[in-house]
């Protein structure tokens, strides 16, 4: 989408970009739902994770950003499933994200492999 990478891999830290619901089969920005759109942005964070040689249960910090916060359960609903070690988080309304998108997700994690 811009000139930026996923993700940087400095020392034993993987620093993931902000995902939104982009769908990777089709590389379009998946315009559903604030659940579709959580689940997708959690997808994308996790495979760019898997990617860069970290996973999920290595975050420690994330990020997220809701057009609207009135989304704040919701999305924790669903965040809960993927993130069961319970990283440090922040959590704020923004008033607009890229392609219209409602929700998202960025995170530092520790690599595994480093």
């Amino acid at each position: 989408m811009g000139p930026y990478s996923q993700a940087i891999v400095c020392g034993n830290l993987v620093f993931c970009s902000g995902q939104i619901a982009i769908d990777p089969k089709t590389n379009q920005f998946t315009n559903g739902t604030i659940e579709q759109q959580t689940k997708q942005v959690l997808e994308n964070l996790k495979n760019v994770l898997i990617a860069s040689g970290s996973s999920l249960e290595e975050a420690l910090k994330v990020e997220v950003f809701l057009i609207d916060m009135a989304d704040y359960k919701t999305v924790n609903e669903i965040y809960s499933n993927y993130f069961v070690n319970k990283p440090a988080r922040q959590a704020v309304a923004v008033k607009e994200l890229p392609l219209g998108a409602r929700i998202e997700i960025s995170c530092i994690a520790r690599c595994k492999n480093v």
